[in-house]
């Protein structure tokens, strides 16, 4: 008996923690101390996959995506401004963010070398799938590079090299050498298995994790490397199947076009896009890949083209991929990575402004109709102290009145759509 009342008083104890964490502690300040219990974190729903939509698989309502970009949440450092960057983006109504769980080798590394990981930092990564949960944010993990930066792609081949392995110095062995794919293989299983220091939940199990994405933008130096990148995106689909049946899966796809496909160079942003050795169709297409991901840069791709010859190729290129994932693929498609400057002005509107205005159109109209573009992600949100990690593309979303304005539009007219009951609508949509 005195064993049962001690019991039940610690589970009331535990009750009321959460309760307070949850409800009445400031939202933008960490908790101060962690109850690894799975029981006690916010309830939340998984997201899968039926046909061409998303959907809650609590109640099978179709769901379409406003979200953002943060890669920098892992290396942030501070625990509050990964707290604030999260509020601040459910404030605006986005129920997404896309964020590196990377960083290999160097100064600050998750994964050290092959199969040794810095505890302190997986601890942080942990932190910001506990907090996105404790704000109701969903995450798109990317698992590695393409790029150099925190390590990549060409860090593995590197890792090989140091070990004696038999491997040439081109970045384009990441996809194809057995050593590299089992270093990459031993760390999906080491990211997808990690039990949660904060919540106490394996990644597999963490209905915060929206889903996987195998690479951030793959690229290669050579067509003739091309099957080589298809079946490592086969053969890294299916293992990761194989560790998680509760998440999509996903490439991490720029949205390029091949020579496989000629009837579609022509919506290529140049002759360039079409060596990368990356094919929208081809790669999307593969079994265990669930969605298709695309990104936008006209900014970037047709730099001395025009605002309006900009615009008109952003159009045509979110078409494109609409279109494609709908007839062809019949998948979603997500545009994860949607970027733009914001010095140049027409007619007083920025012209982020306009050109993100047009995707987030095609979006909307395609949720209207139940169609395959389901949701964008703007490239990328920052706050006051993280402008070490700024880019070309960053903004703080409240010093730009009017792409925050924006943002929450899109947001709020996304939800109305799936909500019979007005009054159910989040509060951020009234205001």
């Amino acid at each position: 008996m005195k064993e049962r009342r001690i019991y039940t008083l610690l589970g009331l104890f535990l009750l009321i923690a959460f309760i307070y964490l949850t409800y009445f502690s400031p939202s933008n300040s960490p908790p101060a101390f962690k109850i690894p219990i799975p029981w006690l974190q916010p309830k939340l729903s998984f997201i899968g996959r039926n046909s061409t939509r998303f959907v809650d698989l609590s109640t099978g309502e179709p769901v379409y995506l406003n979200g953002w970009n943060s890669y920098w949440l892992l290396s942030a450092g501070s625990h509050s401004a990964v707290s604030e960057m999260l509020k601040r983006g459910r404030g605006m109504g986005m129920g997404v963010c896309r964020t590196w769980a990377f960083s290999d080798g160097g100064p600050t590394p998750l994964q050290i070398s092959p199969g040794r990981f810095d505890e302190t930092m997986f601890q942080e990564l942990d932190f910001v799938i506990y907090e996105a949960r404790r704000q109701g944010i969903r995450l798109i993990l990317s698992l590695v590079n393409n790029l150099n930066a925190f390590g990549g792609k060409a860090q593995y081949v590197v890792w090989a090299k140091a070990n004696g392995e038999n491997v040439t110095n081109l970045a384009d062995s990441f996809f194809s050498h057995p050593t590299i794919k089992l270093y990459y293989k031993n760390y999906l299983k080491t990211i997808v298995t990690r039990k949660n220091s904060y919540s106490g939940i394996r990644y597999s199990d963490e209905p915060a994790i929206f889903a996987w994405e195998l690479m951030n933008e793959p690229r290669c130096l050579s067509n003739s490397s091309a099957p080589l990148i298809q079946a490592w995106i086969a053969e890294m689909a299916s293992y990761i199947k194989t560790l998680d049946k509760n998440h999509l899966v996903t490439v991490g796809l720029e949205g390029f076009y091949s020579p496989n496909t000629t009837h579609r160079l022509g919506i290529n942003p140049g002759d360039w896009a079409a060596s990368l050795c990356s094919d929208f169709i081809l790669n999307s297409a593969i079994e265990n890949i669930d969605f298709a991901s695309v990104h936008a840069y006209p900014d970037s791709w047709i730099p001395q083209a025009n605002l309006e010859e900009k615009a008109q190729y952003l159009s045509n290129w979110v078409d494109s991929h609409i279109n494609d994932s709908q007839q062809i693929l019949k998948k979603p498609v997500l545009f994860s990575e949607v970027g733009s400057h914001s010095i140049s002005k027409q007619n007083g509107t920025y012209a982020r402004d306009i050109l993100l205005k047009i995707v987030y159109d095609k979006i909307y109209e395609s949720a209207k109709n139940r169609g395959a573009g389901s949701g964008a992600l703007i490239w990328q949100l920052t706050v006051e102290q993280m402008r070490r990690f700024d880019d070309d593309f960053s903004l703080i979303a409240r010093f730009n009145p009017s792409t925050h304005k924006l943002i929450k539009h899109q947001s709020c007219r996304l939800q109305l759509l799936f909500r019979n009951n007005t009054s159910k609508v989040d509060q951020w949509c009234h205001d």
